[in-house]
C-alpha cells in the first residue's frame, strides 16, 4: 500500500507541475485581460486543455494516494512538483537552468528523501473522530485566520508574503486531511456515503481557500519569503496533522537528527530555487 502510496504521490506531482506548465505556456500565447474573452481564447488552446487536464489528474492521483497511504507520507512527496514545474517548464517556455539551479534541484530531492526514509511515517487508522477534528479545526482555522491578519496592509512585503504563503500552508495540509477522509468514506462506503460526509464539502472549502490564500501570498511579495513557507510548512502541518488526526505513527530518537537535517536541506534548495532561476514565479504559481 506505501508504495502505491508513493507512486500516485509522485504521479501527482508531476501532473500538477505539467498543468500548471502548460497552463502558462497557454497564457503567454494570448492577450492580457480577464473574464469571458480571456476563458475563450484559452480553451482554444491545445496547450490549456492539456493544462487543465494535468490539474483534474493531479487531484485524481492526489485522492489516490491518500487513500492508499499515510499523510505524512503523501503531502511532503507533493514539493516534487517544483522541480517537476522545472524540468517541464525548462523546454516549454525556453528556460535555461544553470548549474546552480540543478544543485538546487538536487538538493530538494536530496532532502525529501533523507526526511522522509528517517520518518518512515505508516498509517495506522484510515478515519479521525470528532473528538480529534474538533480541536485540529480549531487550530488550523485559528493560525489561518491570525497569519490573515499579521499580513495587513502596512506590513514589509517579504513578511506579507511569509505569512500568507505560511497560511496557505496550513490550508493546503487542512484540505489533504478532509480529502483523505472523504476518499476513504468513498471507497469503503460508495458514492452516497461520499456525498453526505461533511468532509467532502469541507475539503473544497479549505482547497478553494488555500488557493486564493496562496495567490494573495505571491501578489504581497518576493517568492523568496513565500516558497520556502509554503512548501516546509505544507509537509510539516501534514506531519502533524498525520499524527494527530489519524495517530500515524513516525520514526523517533536518534532518527530525529537525519529528519533535521534532511528538512535542512530540503528548505536549502527551496530557497536557492527562488534566487538562481529566472521567472520561477512563472513556473509554480
Amino acid at each position: 500500500m506505501t508504495v502505491l502510496a508513493v507512486l500516485f504521490a509522485v504521479l501527482g506531482a508531476a501532473s500538477n507541475a505539467m498543468g500548471t506548465a502548460f497552463q502558462r505556456k497557454a497564457a503567454a500565447t494570448v492577450p492580457q485581460g480577464g473574464g469571458l474573452r480571456l476563458l475563450l481564447a484559452l480553451a482554444r488552446r491545445p496547450a490549456w486543455a492539456i493544462g487543465i487536464a494535468g490539474v483534474v489528474g493531479a487531484a485524481v492521483f492526489q485522492a489516490l494516494a491518500l487513500v492508499n497511504g499515510p499523510i505524512a507520507l503523501v503531502q511532503p512527496l507533493f514539493i516534487l512538483e517544483l522541480p517537476f514545474a522545472l524540468l517541464i517548464a525548462i523546454p516549454l517556455l525556453g528556460l535555461r537552468l544553470s548549474a546552480a539551479g540543478w544543485w538546487a534541484v538536487g538538493a530538494v530531492v536530496g532532502g525529501l528523501a533523507v526526511l522522509l526514509f528517517s520518518a518512515a511515517p505508516e498509517e495506522v487508522k484510515e478515519q479521525a473522530p470528532m473528538s480529534h477534528w474538533i480541536p485540529v479545526l480549531t487550530v488550523c482555522l485559528s493560525a489561518m485566520a491570525a497569519a490573515v491578519l499579521l499580513a495587513r496592509p502596512g506590513r514589509s512585503p517579504l513578511f506579507r508574503a511569509a505569512a500568507l504563503a505560511s497560511a496557505a500552508a496550513v490550508g493546503n495540509a487542512l484540505t489533504a486531511a478532509l480529502m483523505k477522509s472523504a476518499t476513504e468514506t468513498l471507497a469503503d462506503d460508495g458514492l452516497a456515503a461520499f456525498l453526505t460526509t461533511w468532509q467532502t464539502y469541507a475539503f473544497a472549502l479549505a482547497g478553494v481557500c488555500a488557493l486564493l490564500l496562496l495567490e494573495n501570498a505571491l501578489q504581497a511579495g518576493p517568492l523568496t519569503a513565500s516558497q520556502p513557507a509554503l512548501t516546509i510548512g505544507d509537509a510539516t502541518v501534514s506531519l502533524v496533522l498525520g499524527v494527530t488526526l489519524f495517530d500515524e505513527l513516525v520514526r523517533t530518537g536518534w532518527w530525529l537528527l537525519p529528519e533535521v537535517l534532511g528538512a535542512l536541506l530540503l528548505l536549502w534548495g527551496v530557497f536557492r530555487l527562488t534566487r538562481v532561476v529566472p521567472n520561477l514565479s512563472e513556473v509554480v504559481s
